[in-house]
């Protein structure tokens, strides 16, 4: 058996003469469609062509009857957030592991985010733990779809249908990705999606959110341009509270050029994730990337689970074997990384609205809350794989955790 990399060794591969390959997603299509957009002098969405364009197409694509793009994947859920126009003190559950973008929203609402724990079996939101969590004041749930990996839809749907409730899907690292034949994002009520550098489609930063019911769709449109009534005539007029979120026609035209890419992009990373997690099937100590019963993994991040020793220990000793490795990705339950919800740092000194009169409930987060989501977050190695990679690179990737793997009592 070979010496580990950490310990002396050779590594599994020499990185600084093989590197694994860099993601390249723009290319041509892009410049064209750039160079179109800023010829025009026009780079404002009313009066050019390309959000317009990539909006109608998106929503083609996706086969709902409306999208709406803005400024950032946070903007897609907050336009979502605007559209089923909480009161001040209402209930948001959503999932543990996410980014702050996806809490963001609920709180820029006057909203309070409620935290149901994850399912230990997919990574994402626990059905049974979201009806636990639901009271008379829940407005919506927020259904994230984790690393690519969808959500049990079906469950959540029900719950949501049950209750009376929106439910809206976080598809911001599930771009194309399909539970029981259907496109995440038009399972629930409304979906949000980000562009940002690293998705599976990007525009460097950017969102859209989709939906299939009419009024929805109204209100998105207007609270994403400050519910300015343009073309009426008088006196400039605004509606309800809303915000600009406008996308540019510069983010148009790069969509417009990634959404040709999106479906070969996420079809090459499912392909790619499943051979690793094949390979891994008999690695001991190993729990490879789980997907969900009916349900199509688009591998935005490849999550390991490494159950013989530390996560970070683990981490370190593969990366030192030419594959990059991070522990715990956000390493404890988002309500515990954000200072706005553990110490109720929001508006000035008023911890608004968790001390406001709207709330029904104090709701304290701490450890306790999802203990399953901690569990979890220790044993979580996350990998980067790129849709550029090779069915060689992949089986380097596997018998760099293989070795790393079979010597794990030799790491403490």
């Amino acid at each position: 058996m070979s010496l580990l990399a950490l310990h002396g060794g050779t590594p599994y591969r020499d990185t600084s003469l093989r590197p694994f390959p860099t993601r390249t997603p723009y290319g041509d299509r892009e410049i064209e469609l750039l160079t179109e957009a800023v010829r025009s002098q026009n780079l404002f969405r009313h009066g050019g062509r390309m959000v317009n364009e990539f909006e109608k197409r998106f929503a083609a694509f996706y086969g709902v009857t409306a999208a709406i793009g803005s400024t950032s994947g946070t903007a897609a859920l907050h336009v979502a957030m605007g559209a089923i126009d909480p009161n001040p003190g209402d209930e948001i559950i959503t999932g543990a592991i996410t980014d702050l973008g996806t809490i963001i929203p609920i709180l820029y609402q006057n909203a309070i985010p409620v935290f149901a724990d994850t399912h230990p079996e997919t990574y994402t939101l626990d059905p049974e733990d979201v009806e636990r969590q639901i009271t008379p004041r829940t407005r919506a749930i927020i259904a994230v779809h984790l690393f690519g990996n969808p959500c049990d839809m079906n469950a959540l749907s029900e719950i949501a249908c049950r209750h009376g409730i929106p439910l809206i899907e976080d598809c911001s690292q599930a771009h194309a990705t399909t539970y029981r034949g259907r496109y995440l994002g038009t399972m629930g009520d409304i979906g949000c999606f980000s562009f940002q550098q690293s998705k599976h489609m990007t525009t460097g930063d950017g969102g859209m959110t989709v939906t299939n019911h009419t009024e929805y769709a109204d209100r998105m449109r207007m609270f994403a341009d400050k519910y300015f009534y343009r073309g009426q005539k008088g006196p400039r007029m605004y509606g309800p509270l809303g915000v600009n979120y406008r996308m540019t026609e510069l983010h148009g035209a790069v969509g417009l050029a990634q959404l040709d890419k999106v479906s070969e992009t996420v079809t090459r990373r499912n392909a790619l994730g499943d051979r690793l997690s094949a390979a891994l099937s008999d690695v001991p100590g190993i729990v490879p990337a789980p997907v969900t019963p009916g349900g199509r993994h688009a591998y935005w991040l490849y999550p390991l689970r490494v159950t013989s020793t530390p996560a970070g220990l683990f981490a370190k000793a593969l990366s030192a074997e030419g594959v990059a490795a991070g522990a715990g990705y956000i390493g404890k339950p988002i309500f515990l990384c954000s200072g706005a919800l553990v110490d109720g740092q929001t508006y000035g000194d008023s911890h608004f609205p968790f001390d406001s009169p709207y709330a029904s409930r104090k709701i304290v987060y701490d450890e306790s809350l999802c203990p399953v989501t901690q569990r979890i977050l220790d044993e979580l190695v996350t990998l980067n794989f790129n849709e550029d990679y090779t069915a060689s690179d992949i089986d380097d990737m596997a018998g760099a955790i293989r070795k790393v793997a079979e010597q794990a009592d030799r790491l403490g």
